[in-house]
């Protein structure tokens, strides 16, 4: 585990700011960091299935999956394998290459609808609950995630947690 975020990072964490704004500040930053085109983070109301995700792509001819607003959630865990993971709070999942992992790990015509290659499905949990999916991805080809890749997500995680949890408290009807 990262005892410390890069110094930009540690930024986004301890700049006063409101939780919105927080996410819009952390994906382009984490993109840049990790070296990767598109980051998105899925905020999830657990016990009203709803979600609203924030998300930055390095290029406009990358998918923007921003929603408008809280959205009721699709029983996703029937079509991926990746979200019922994360549902049954399992640890993050790095996939270095959606053509080449298992059934078991992803549903490859389902990750092929994304256009992403390589992507870290990072699941933040608290006391065996889903309130979000943080999701660092490549879109051009295969990608192993380094120890520290890992270790980054990991830190990132565990500092965005209490934010997401709280915002989470805000989704409406």
């Amino acid at each position: 585990m990262l005892n410390t975020l890069p110094a930009d990072l540690e930024t986004v964490f301890t700049a006063e700011c409101d939780p919105e704004a927080r996410f819009a500040a952390l994906l382009p930053v984490l993109c840049r960091v990790l070296h990767t085109d598109r980051c998105f983070l899925q905020v999830r109301h657990p016990e009203r299935r709803l979600y609203r995700i924030f998300c930055w792509r390095r290029r406009n001819d990358i998918p923007d999956l921003t929603t408008d607003g809280w959205q009721p959630e699709d029983p996703w865990e029937e079509d991926d394998p990746m979200f019922a993971a994360a549902l049954s709070a399992a640890p993050s999942i790095f996939v270095a290459d959606i053509e080449t992992a298992g059934a078991e790990v992803l549903n490859l015509e389902f990750e092929r609808q994304f256009g992403h290659r390589a992507l870290v499905h990072g699941h933040i949990c608290a006391d065996g609950v889903l309130y979000g999916i943080l999701q660092p991805c490549l879109f051009d080809q295969p990608r192993v995630w380094s120890e520290d890749d890992r270790a980054m997500v990991a830190a990132v995680i565990e500092r965005v947690k209490p934010v997401v949890m709280d915002y989470s408290k805000t989704a409406s009807h």
